[in-house]
């Protein structure tokens, strides 16, 4: 049996790759570690709760002893590090929590997983799941391939080019076996209301304001988060120890139109006349070192690991928005809070 440890398994990424992974080797024993932020909600993960292979840890990343413990006392044979601070307008309104998070809870997997494993690397992988926006931004063209040049432009970004840093100076000055993945704007099912899908689809079912940056120009690339997930399983499985490997979906769209068609698309399956929401939308002052573009080339991971996006944004729009309009529960559990109630008096420090 392996024993892999998952960080921010309660989170978005994370509850569907845990969830995969749990269901596809009944072999491993996953063992999922979150602290339970905001951000970090059990309920992502009802379905496979009790599962013989699966168990939950309440955990910081940064609380290196609690983390060596867990280390020894599940005898882990790989991470997959996901747990992160990871919106961009927390980051220039707190720097410091992602610098912590992002940068010295990296650090402190990094260490606990050498002293771990010292003497005995063979069989062993660090996975480091970070973000398209160490690259920076684009011009109207070309891509981000593996071999372009690092140039954040947020706390956010600096923070997690900072992390994959130290990953790869522990490959190189320890040999710590590990990998990253560099990927791009993820949707789809229980991600948190405060970025653009999950935030405009409750917005648009509220008749509330769609607060569009600028004049809705930055162009992303948007990614099935079940097409991630998979990425993430073939390159934990068949990726070569200290490479990076981006993840794309081939799949971009102006934040506009994006918006259009996810007004279209409530709208239809409420009942509306579709396009009736348009007149929510409400341009507001740019961010602060707002990135054009981003585009990701994922060549690399098609040729090496035949993978390969499953679906484009418009049947997984329809997916995701009819995921949170048949969860309003939960959608509304999230925005309220009323979920973390819960794990104040299950789990107090």
């Amino acid at each position: 049996m392996k024993n892999i440890l998952i960080t921010g398994g309660a989170g978005f990424i994370g509850s569907h790759l845990v969830r995969l992974l749990v269901n596809k080797y009944p072999n491993y024993r996953i063992i999922n570690m979150d602290v339970l932020t905001y951000a970090g909600n059990l309920a992502n993960l009802k379905d496979i709760e009790d599962k013989e292979n699966y168990e939950f840890v309440k955990c910081d990343i940064c609380d290196f002893e609690k983390v060596q413990k867990i280390f020894l006392d599940y005898e882990i044979d790989g991470v997959i590090h996901l747990a992160a601070e990871s919106h961009v307008d927390r980051s220039i309104k707190d720097p410091f929590s992602f610098a912590q998070t992002n940068v010295m809870g990296t650090l402190s997997l990094l260490q606990v997983a050498k002293f771990a494993w010292e003497g005995q690397f063979e069989d062993k992988l660090f996975y480091h799941v970070s973000t398209d926006e160490v690259y920076g931004s684009l011009g109207e063209e070309g891509f981000f391939t593996e071999e372009t040049a690092y140039d954040p432009h947020s706390p956010y970004s600096a923070s997690k080019a900072s992390s994959d840093h130290f990953v790869r100076a522990f490959q190189d000055t320890f040999g710590l076996p590990t990998v990253i993945s560099n990927c791009s704007n993820n949707y789809g099912a229980y991600q948190f209301p405060e970025k653009l899908i999950p935030l405009f689809i409750n917005n648009i079912c509220k008749n509330k304001p769609l607060p569009v940056y600028g004049k809705g120009e930055n162009v992303r690339d948007w990614l099935f988060v079940e097409d991630h997930a998979r990425a993430i399983d073939v390159i934990f499985h068949g990726g070569k120890v200290g490479d990076t490997y981006n993840i794309g979906g081939f799949n971009e769209w102006k934040n506009i139109d994006l918006i259009k068609v996810m007004i279209k698309t409530v709208d239809r399956l409420l009942g509306r006349e579709e396009g009736t929401s348009e007149k929510l939308i409400t341009y507001v002052t740019d961010r602060a070192g707002h990135d054009l573009r981003y585009a990701i080339d994922s060549t690399k991971l098609k040729d090496e690991l035949a993978w390969e996006p499953s679906l484009q944004f418009e049947e997984g729009i329809e997916k995701t928005v009819k995921w949170y309009l048949e969860n309003t529960e939960w959608l509304e559990n999230v925005t309220s809070g009323d979920y973390q109630k819960y794990y104040e008096s299950m789990y107090k420090d």
